[in-house]
């Protein structure tokens, strides 16, 4: 099945928009067949501004209606507790509330933005999407995270080369508590690092302090800011460490 004939046969559908490369292509794909699409944003203590300001700007671009629902994803106990399965449990609370939202909309059909590159293995927040009946027409009509950024590209959507970004849950170590303060201190610090020009990079929560992530590409460019770097997140964590080690770029 092709992606024209997958909305061929789903003329209405409601689509989770985070923001990223696979929904914002999956939101084109969606109106380029003709069909009749509203996408919903969740906010939380868990995406970053810039991931709303990027899906508020897509959406405009592509004059499809946008409603953004906010969530306080803390008061889910077994997301706060950041077990192994945080995922799982944060995704069935998000999705059964963007659920609430769509049917109330008269939507029947809800889609996410999972690609067939992706790994249902490593990813328990899949789990939830099939117990709550989400499709994925990515996914269904084998389209990899390649094709995606290739069609977006040829298509002009302005996320084709943007790099993955996991939700700042993912800073904090499994099994430490998730506070909206550590949150709060995770994202500032990755947005002063952002405006020093490193991209697709990581600051991860340690019990000392903060661990930086950054690619071998952009190694030499933390030597040469790390006076700057050491100033602007020493007021956040009591010790920065470097990960010498080289992050692996972001598919």
């Amino acid at each position: 099945m092709t992606l024209e004939e997958f909305f061929r046969s789903s003329p209405r559908a409601a689509v989770a928009f985070s923001g990223g490369t696979d929904s914002a292509f999956l939101l084109w794909a969606a109106r380029e067949y003709g069909c009749d699409v509203e996408a919903y944003y969740v906010k939380t203590a868990f995406q970053p501004e810039f991931e709303l300001k990027d899906a508020k700007r897509l959406a405009e671009e592509l004059d499809i209606p946008m409603k953004v629902i906010r969530a306080d994803i803390l008061a889910v106990p077994e997301a706060a507790a950041n077990g192994p399965r945080r995922c799982y449990y944060c995704k069935r609370a998000l999705f059964t509330l963007i659920w609430e939202q769509v049917r109330s909309d008269g939507h029947t059909l809800l889609l996410d933005g999972t690609n067939a590159s992706d790994d249902a293995g490593d990813r328990p927040g899949m789990q939830a999407l099939r117990e709550l009946e989400v499709r994925s027409p990515l996914r269904e009509c084998g389209i990899t995270k390649e094709e995606v950024r290739r069609r977006s590209k040829e298509a002009g959507i302005f996320t084709w080369n943007k790099p993955a970004y996991a939700c700042l849950a993912t800073r904090i170590p499994t099994g430490m508590r998730i506070t909206q303060e550590d949150l709060r201190r995770v994202e500032e610090a990755e947005k002063c690092l952002a405006k020093m020009g490193f991209t697709d990079f990581r600051v991860r929560l340690m019990p000392e302090g903060a661990r930086l992530q950054i690619t071998e590409e952009q190694m030499p460019l933390a030597f040469e800011k790390r006076a700057e770097i050491s100033r602007a997140l020493n007021s956040f964590f009591p010790a920065v460490l470097l990960d010498l080690e080289g992050r692996k770029p972001s598919a």
